[in-house]
């Protein structure tokens, strides 16, 4: 194999497959990135097993064709150091040469075969989903999915298919995100998607996609794009018992406002207190040692007596963060049960910190 390439897009794609290389045991084939150059393009792929992605490009002169692979990192690392100009990969005795006017590197490569296949479309349903919302949805509910919890089914997202709509759910036992995309269905379908596929999804797709799924695998494909994740094998949480169906007080907020006032009082404390009057919103940190912060919106609520709420701001400012209007609804009912944030199609159900 030798080929001619611009050192900008290699150094993209290989950026793109570094969170699908395997980091702990160099001397795995997973380790490796796959190059492929063939009938004038090129396929370069890496995966752990677990989560792959595949990306073609035919901007680049090939020599001769041929298959090898290498040290994912290593190559990034080196072609990260060479100037902004052309670079030749090209396999010889057994190792990959990278070469660039006077400078030359060498690296080792394994035998091809031995790296892991990707699934195929063969035999996969399809899902009809608007990509765009799709993605939309696991962005607002990143935040709420667990990422070591020793029941695995946690440790994702459930993407839960019904007749009229479908619905992202992420939690990490202390609060519940879901996230609902109005669509028609024949077809119902829950399964669960790892949280680092989901984090991935969101840095490479931005435009319309196509989605296909198995008892084990997801796949999604567009024009640039291979991208596939082993799912998660589990019973999701019955996350709809856990949304409360009735509120006894209703109050829609200003963003801005109440990003400033919660991080004005984080400085101090993550662990806050709200305190709901009748004409203000009194935050208060909840630290110890004697430290205190405090400050005071001036905000008409409509409640007529005080209501007060123990909160992990975090969980308050992960969900403003990702609302698009200027103002929000709280959903109350008491201080010590479970409250629900809701910005249109998008709630956050949080449990209050007991004192």
């Amino acid at each position: 194999m030798k080929i001619r390439v611009p050192k900008q897009l290699i150094e993209s794609i290989l950026i793109n497959l570094q969170p699908f290389l395997e980091k702990k045991d160099a001397s795995q084939i997973t380790s490796h990135v796959y190059i492929e150059a063939k009938n004038d393009h090129c396929t370069i792929k890496a995966t752990d097993s677990e989560i792959g992605l595949l990306i073609t490009t035919d901007n680049l002169i090939i020599e001769h064709e041929g298959t090898i692979t290498t040290n994912g990192k290593k190559l990034l690392d080196i072609i990260r150091i060479l100037k902004d100009d052309e670079i030749i990969l090209e396999e010889l005795n057994e190792n990959l040469h990278i070469k660039q006017h006077k400078s030359k590197f060498k690296l080792p490569i394994f035998n091809f075969q031995n790296f892991p296949t990707f699934p195929t479309l063969e035999n996969k349903s399809q899902i009809s989903l608007d990509s765009i919302s799709l993605i939309k949805a696991l962005r607002n509910i990143s935040s709420s999915i667990d990422s070591n919890n020793p029941k695995f089914e946690l440790n994702g997202a459930l993407l839960n298919i019904k007749a009229n709509s479908t619905e992202l759910v992420g939690t990490d036992t202390r609060r519940l995100s879901v996230s609902t995309i109005n669509n028609t269905s024949q077809d119902q379908l829950s399964i669960i998607i790892p949280k680092k596929a989901i984090m991935e999804i969101q840095k490479l797709f931005m435009d319309q996609i196509n989605i296909y799924y198995d008892e084990t695998n997801l796949i999604i494909q567009n024009s640039n794009y291979y991208f596939f994740s082993r799912l998660i094998n589990g019973k999701f949480p019955d996350y709809e018992r856990i949304i409360p169906k009735e509120s006894k007080y209703t109050i829609e907020l200003p963003k801005k406002e109440m990003i400033e006032s919660i991080k004005m009082i984080t400085t101090i404390s993550q662990e806050i207190k709200i305190s709901f009057l009748p004409h203000a919103i009194v935050f208060n940190s909840l630290a110890a040692d004697n430290i205190e912060a405090k400050t005071e919106l001036l905000f008409s609520t409509g409640l007529e007596t005080p209501f007060d709420l123990n909160v992990n701001s975090r969980y308050f400012l992960d969900f403003i963060s990702l609302v698009e209007d200027t103002h929000f609804k709280i959903l109350l009912n008491e201080p010590t049960l479970p409250f629900v944030l809701k910005d249109k199609q998008f709630i956050t159900v949080i449990m209050p910190i007991i004192i």
